[in-house]
């Protein structure tokens, strides 16, 4: 699998499908804000690391996958559901990657200068994220053959 960058994604989305991301975005953030207000920051934290946006753009890949199936003649519902369990493999690997971001800044703040906690802490998130995307690749690479050869 090799990852890339599709800008013709973009032309496919309407300005009205944003509008969901962005208000449940706002909806969770503005939550976990009142909730590091009455609780403390820490248990505010706990809330911004809610997956803010993915619910919201699963759906839309399912519904954009469906429609691209249903142009070619079928309905699509198989092919939509599997392109959203790949996004939400990457927003798994993703988060391994922000827990690292997050345990790095916990650790050094009151250490190092901030910019230098958070070059530390990207760093942290880079590396881990692409470490997990490559093992959860080879795993599947792996589970995939020994599917095959079974057969």
């Amino acid at each position: 699998m090799r990852v890339t960058a599709n800008m013709s994604a973009l032309a496919r989305s309407r300005w009205n499908e944003y509008l969901p991301r962005f208000l449940f975005g706002g909806v969770v953030t503005a939550f976990a804000g009142v909730m590091a207000k009455e609780f403390g920051p820490s248990f505010g934290g706990l809330f911004l690391a809610f997956p803010a946006i993915f619910p919201a753009g699963a759906t839309l890949i399912e519904r954009h996958e469906r429609e691209k199936k249903r142009e070619t003649g079928g309905h699509g519902r198989i092919r939509g559901r599997k392109a959203a369990g790949l996004d939400a493999a990457g927003a798994s690997i993703g988060a391994l990657g922000l827990l690292s971001f997050a345990v790095v800044v916990w650790k050094l703040v009151v250490l190092a200068p901030l910019w230098e906690v958070l070059s530390s802490a990207t760093l942290a998130w880079f590396m881990i994220s692409i470490l997990a995307w490559k093992l959860w690749r080879a795993v599947r690479r792996t589970t995939l053959i020994r599917g095959s050869a079974s057969r």
